[in-house]
């Protein structure tokens, strides 16, 4: 087992995967449209996560327009906001958002501000008074635009900023923001983040009287502390 420390002025979180897991309602909505455009559910799967919705369209379907995507984007939208069937905090994502509550944080989503508010409120978590969702930023992850937002409104260089994210298209924005990655769950294991932990319960996050933090993170299955 392996233990890593990360020290930072700031963290910069993901949502889905990363605090709150809303995979079953992720599945049921891409599979349906996946199936609805003649397209291999198992296969739109591997590439839904992280990406905003039209960004995600854009790879399954390459030779429609633009506009056809962002349309059903809109769609896809309101119907993952309707359902919160599922919709549960990642394992010790209440106890890492209370210990963070003082410190500088910021939420970095491909959801937008209503689909960020219905899953953080259904997953029980306190939303961050710092936020970029999808209407802030004009790329979708894997473009480190939203990490480099999030960071400036914090007040801080990209460098003294850690990410936690859960995907390929995530953790790649955080690398390309000059930030170091987190990775959390199963589809960060294969992607070689700077430190990776099962869920936040791996996490132990140290105030330091100056204001900036130190991540204790234990590597491994089943860590703790």
């Amino acid at each position: 087992m392996q233990a890593t420390v990360l020290a930072a002025q700031a963290v910069l979180l993901d949502m889905d995967g990363t605090l709150v897991n809303s995979d079953a309602v992720v599945e049921r909505c891409w599979r349906r449209w996946a199936v609805q455009h003649g397209l291999d559910p198992e296969a739109a799967l591997k590439v839904v996560h992280g990406r905003q919705g039209y960004a995600t369209m854009a790879i399954l379907l390459p030779d429609r327009p633009m506009e056809e995507n962002h349309a059903d984007n809109r769609v896809m939208l309101t119907e993952e906001t309707a359902d919160t069937d599922g919709v549960v905090p990642i394992g010790g994502a209440p106890a890492f958002m209370a210990a963070i509550a003082g410190l500088p944080h910021a939420l970095v989503t491909s959801a937008d501000s209503a689909l960020a508010g219905t899953r953080m409120a259904a997953a029980s978590l306190p939303m961050p008074v710092v936020r970029v969702t999808a209407e802030s930023v004009g790329a979708s992850k894997p473009d480190p635009e939203g990490f480099l937002k999030g960071a400036a409104e914090l007040g801080f260089a990209p460098a003294d900023c850690v990410v936690f994210e859960d995907s390929e298209a995530g953790i790649a924005a955080g690398r390309a923001a000059g930030m170091r990655v987190v990775g959390v769950g199963p589809r960060a294991a294969a992607l070689s983040p700077d430190a990776h932990v099962d869920d936040l319960t791996q996490v132990r996050v140290e105030s330091l009287a100056d204001g900036s933090l130190k991540l204790h993170i234990r590597e491994g299955r089943q860590a703790g502390f």
